[in-house]
């Protein structure tokens, strides 16, 4: 028989193994909440998925091509040149390919039209190309009295820097080109009454952000054209459908954007279609946009599907060609690039690229760059072919700025009323100290290059405004034009003399015909205002873009601008012309951008 203090002692060391037992159980518990999933691989190496992820990567099944591609293919048949059956090859790829998984429903913006998709700040690679700019600097007038550039329609870089910062990135300052912001927007500038393509106006003002200084606006207003005044329309599109373009706001927003054109376009016009990748081919040729070939049009567009590199130098050719074949004389003749730019076979270096399209636009077919999609944006390269291409520039965020671009503005995007447009200002010493020119930094030209016909400059489009703005010191104040050593020999005697006060500049324009290769001069005596006159709401907002893209530039001759002030001006501009709302959402941008500034500071 067991002692008492045997007894006590056994039930002690059970109790004992109770609790250790239960605290394995409790610990093997933890432990397992603690790791529910297999160890991360090392690094350099990828994990194997398990059988339930590997479902879900798996690629869907192949489903058949919609009616639409059906269709295509047999308007691909019916191509009976050699470059048709290189087409149809080219394009019997493209229909073979598995059909893209459906994409979610768009994002709607201003006025209920779908946004393109965007992707977060963080998913974008970073890989977009633009070139640096210096801020014009001032200079004075006793030693530069003449400013002469070549005018700008692009519209591109406002675009671009809207959508970074709709996506919460602050843009770089290449991207921010202020004349581009300026001329973003509509004006009401009266129509020529002369028989000439374009009037100039001229308005000045206090410069709102320089006390003391004057901000002088030249407008120029585009001689306006009802549709039925428009020639017939000779357009090739020329779209990028390489595997870079395969994201949902490059290449579906392309065919997007490219459904608003139908409604532009008549009988009289005809439209054909290149695409290139790999390699290039024609997938429409030009047909005429009657009502009975709108199915067939259609069905192109919707065939399109993406995959490949970029072989952008051997799809321009095929399509310049493809216009040529189609000439219309005295008529509309134009390729339209889409792209997100990204040349990378063939011909890719700019100079080459450069001399192509010079060499083209000399038989009379002009050149539009329509920019899609961000994170490849070649930026760069697409401006330069634009400006060499006697075309413009502009790029397509959503599904609102195809409309625009093709839509409501599809007369001065397409239709060329001038060409080779140069500006060359004299200012007046005896009314003006120093002066800059705000924006326009890459064309400046030489004050000799504004009679040399030979000098390629800017165009017209039907119905377009320019403007161009300047920022002016008073007789005597050359300070902001940096300290210069004085001439020893004054060649400009008339200058010496300076001449009367009432005169603040004398504005030349020198132009071309569409079809016209000798230059045309219209000139324009400004006179000095005694005091200020009342300020426009155009010249108000004018005021206002600019001095947001000096603030978003970072430029040393920003002076007093905040984004209150800009705010404060636009507003008081919202009474000019906003068709599409646009001037509203520029004072939301400012919103914007004056809380993404704050916070990368």
């Amino acid at each position: 028989m067991l002692s008492r203090a045997r007894i006590i002692t056994l039930m002690i060391c059970l109790a004992v193994l109770c609790l250790c037992a239960a605290g394995l159980v409790s610990c093997g518990k933890r432990l397992k909440k603690m790791d529910p999933a297999p160890a991360a691989a090392p690094a350099g190496e990828v994990a194997a998925p398990s059988e339930e992820a590997a479902v879900s990567l798996a690629p869907p099944t192949p489903s058949a091509p919609p009616a639409a591609a059906v269709e295509m293919e047999s308007s691909i048949q019916a191509i009976a040149s050699p470059k048709g059956e290189m087409a149809a090859s080219v394009a019997r790829a493209k229909l073979a390919a598995p059909m893209p998984r459906q994409a979610p429903p768009p994002a709607m913006g201003m006025g209920g039209d779908p946004l393109a998709p965007v992707r977060p700040p963080s998913a974008m690679p970073g890989t977009d190309s633009f070139d640096h700019v210096e801020d014009n600097p001032f200079l004075a007038v006793d030693k530069n009295p003449l400013s002469t550039f070549s005018i700008d329609v692009d519209t591109a870089s406002y675009a671009i820097t809207r959508r970074m910062l709709q996506n919460g990135q602050q843009p770089p300052k290449g991207a921010v080109r202020v004349e581009e912001f300026i001329n973003y927007f509509d004006y009401e500038y009266p129509e020529p009454t002369d028989g000439k393509p374009f009037a100039a106006h001229v308005e000045t003002a206090e410069c709102p952000w320089a006390p003391g200084h004057r901000l002088a606006r030249i407008g120029i207003q585009g001689d306006r054209m009802d549709s039925g005044e428009r020639k017939p329309a000779n357009l090739v599109f020329l779209l990028d459908v390489s595997g870079s373009m395969a994201e949902p706001d490059k290449l579906p927003l392309v065919q997007q954007a490219m459904r608003v054109l139908p409604g532009k376009l008549e009988s009289k016009d005809k439209v054909a279609i290149v695409v290139y990748a790999g390699n290039s081919g024609v997938v429409l040729p030009p047909t005429s946009c009657s009502e009975e070939n709108r199915t067939q049009i259609e069905n192109a567009i919707a065939a399109l599907t993406p995959g490949g590199s970029t072989h952008g130098s051997g799809g321009i050719v095929t399509a310049y060609e493809l216009a040529r074949q189609g000439f219309i004389k005295k008529g509309v003749n134009r390729v339209i690039l889409a792209t997100d730019g990204d040349f990378n076979v063939g011909v890719t270096d700019q100079s080459s690229l450069v001399e192509l399209v010079q060499k083209e636009a000399k038989s009379g077919v002009f050149l539009t760059v329509l920019g899609f999609g961000m994170g490849n944006l070649k930026d760069s390269t697409m401006e330069l072919l634009a400006d060499k291409g006697n075309g413009n520039y502009g790029y397509i965020d959503s599904f609102s700025e195809a409309k625009k671009m093709l839509g409501r503005q599809f007369l001065s995007t397409t239709v060329a009323i001038a060409k080779d447009v140069k500006i060359q200002v004299e200012f007046n010493p005896a009314a003006v100290g120093a002066y800059r020119l705000i924006g326009y930094e890459n064309r400046v030209m030489r004050a000799e290059d504004f009679n040399d016909d030979t000098k390629d400059a800017g165009e017209i489009g039907a119905g377009h405004t320019v403007t161009a703005l300047y920022e002016i010191t008073p007789p005597g104040d050359t300070g902001a034009a940096g300290n210069v050593d004085p001439l020893r020999f004054k060649g400009n005697a008339d200058a010496e003399k300076g001449g009367s006060k009432k005169d603040l500049l004398w504005l030349k324009l020198r132009y071309k015909e569409p079809e016209g290769e000798k230059s045309a001069l219209s000139e324009f005596l400004i006179k000095n205002p005694k005091q200020a006159e009342t300020v426009s709401g155009d010249f108000s907002f004018q005021a206002a873009v600019a001095a947001f893209g000096m603030l978003l530039r970072e430029s040393p001759h920003k002076g007093k601008a905040t984004f209150a002030m800009v705010e404060e001006l636009a507003e008081k501009g919202l009474y000019g012309k906003d068709e599409g709302g646009l001037r509203r959402e520029f004072i939301n941008l400012t919103g914007l951008a004056k809380d993404i500034c704050r916070a990368e500071k």
